[in-house]
């Protein structure tokens, strides 16, 4: 390597160092430790004092960890598909010429840019069963439902029914998607237009230019938002801890793994297990986000390939 090669790498080196050391200090050094951690049984407060296997045996045999795993696989396979679709539904009517329409692409991102905790009072609010706005608006069409069929069925207590709690927490992170939404625009105005305009001379109406033009050229962005869609259920913590009041919820139906983590880390001090616990989440990530990365590489279209 010549001098001026050298000269090159040292100055790339030297600005990016800040990521790296940010990288190193915040992600590797944390992930390593924690990998290290999970194999004693470490309290902070005390020296940590390796046990071998025992956190993850234990692992195995807890209950409320394998119910945390469930409610969390139901809500990552339920809200990332409804996020999505309502997102590309939102972002293909945005994408239209039709006036007014930057007032609404604010209006849609604007949710996603409260604070969590902000998000998760509010909607405490909105679900709560006896003056929540949502049973408010619902509680006409019951009334309408049970005058015609002679029922008395009322509208939900979302946050106190276990049946009600999860699709609760899928209807606020829909809500919440308007950083989808934004990327879903941006790929829809990336499609060349002469493709539609081919499509319109072989007769196709709208949904057929969506389904065989549309959906095939925005497939990365598809990818990466149902990818980082996939990461974030996997991580929900903040909106079930703040609108649930710091509980699980009715039968822990919004006990989420990042919830059990959290407790078992900071409200028990049983951090070993916790790191256990962790890292297991993380293997579960890690192989559904190389599976995923698999299948999409068949249905997945770039430009140029």
């Amino acid at each position: 390597m010549s001098r001026s090669d050298w000269i090159r790498l040292r100055n790339g080196l030297l600005f990016i160092s800040p990521w790296i050391l940010g990288f190193v200090v915040l992600n590797l050094y944390p992930l390593l430790s924690s990998f290290a951690y999970s194999f004693t049984d470490y309290s902070v407060l005390s020296d940590p004092v390796y046990v071998g296997t025992d956190n993850y045996e234990r692992l195995l045999k807890d209950g409320l960890f394998w119910q945390s795993l469930y409610n969390t696989f139901f809500f990552a396979a339920f809200s990332i598909p409804a996020s999505l679709a309502v997102s590309l539904i939102f972002a293909v009517l945005l994408n239209f010429e039709l006036p007014g329409r930057s007032i609404f692409r604010t209006i849609y991102f604007l949710p996603s840019l409260l604070p969590l905790v902000c998000l998760g009072v509010l909607w405490q609010w909105l679900l709560n069963g006896d003056i929540g706005l949502i049973n408010a608006a619902l509680d006409p069409f019951f009334d309408t439902f049970n005058r015609i069929f002679g029922t008395s069925v009322r509208p939900p207590n979302w946050l106190a029914d276990p049946a009600f709690t999860k699709p609760a927490l899928i209807l606020t992170t829909v809500w919440t998607a308007g950083n989808a939404v934004v990327i879903f625009l941006a790929g829809l105005q990336d499609v060349p237009r002469s493709l539609y305009e081919a499509a319109e001379i072989d007769g196709a109406n709208f949904f057929q230019k969506l389904l065989h033009v549309t959906l095939p050229m925005i497939s990365p962005v598809i990818y990466f938002n149902g990818i980082m869609a996939l990461i974030g259920s996997f991580q929900v913590f903040a909106l079930p801890f703040i609108i649930t009041g710091g509980s699980d919820g009715p039968g822990r139906s919004l006990m989420f793994t990042a919830t059990y983590i959290y407790r078992r880390a900071f409200e028990y001090w049983d951090m070993g297990y916790a790191c256990a616990i962790g890292l297991v989440l993380f293997l579960f990530v890690l192989v559904l986000t190389l599976l995923a990365h698999f299948i999409s590489q068949r249905y997945t279209y770039y430009q140029g390939e």
